[in-house]
């Protein structure tokens, strides 16, 4: 990771995890996202705040009003959608519903992709040389405090 500033992109599976737990990792990082730390840059992709919305619509839509409220406090950064030359470059990487999602990552020059679909994401990572790594959401914990006590030494 770099030295005084990292950018981390969270997947729409992290977000959502972290809004409907209090504990663990997803929701860690969404507390560090309002803490406002200096260097540290959360962001999000467009094409995730829709499958978001799409996710909490479905299973739990009484959520809706306090996820866009939410949303507000967070004020993550949003990548817009990507360009669909861009989304056909990388399709046959992944799932084609996911290439928006790395594609977003790439274009918000992201350090670290945090995910919890790990099937899908890990198995690009081994096979690939994207321009940052894919973490789940404990991992990101992990290296973000390591970075953090490096900060401060």
């Amino acid at each position: 990771m770099p030295g005084k500033s990292v950018r981390v992109f969270l997947d729409s599976n992290v977000v959502v995890s972290g809004l409907i737990s209090e504990v663990g990792p997803p929701r860690i990082l969404l507390d560090l996202v309002l803490a406002r730390i200096s260097g540290l840059h959360m962001m999000t992709g467009e094409y995730n705040i829709v499958e978001i919305e799409r996710t909490l619509r479905k299973k739990l839509p009484r959520a809706l009003p306090a996820w866009r409220r939410y949303r507000k406090l967070l004020e993550l950064e949003i990548v817009p959608l990507p360009e669909w030359k861009e989304i056909g470059r990388h399709r046959g990487t992944i799932a084609d519903k996911d290439v928006p999602v790395i594609v977003s990552a790439i274009q918000g020059k992201c350090d670290l992709l945090v995910t919890g679909d790990r099937k899908d994401f890990r198995a690009l990572a081994r096979k690939s040389s994207l321009p940052f790594r894919i973490v789940t959401p404990a991992e990101c914990v992990t290296q973000l405090g390591m970075w953090m006590e490096a900060l401060g030494d």
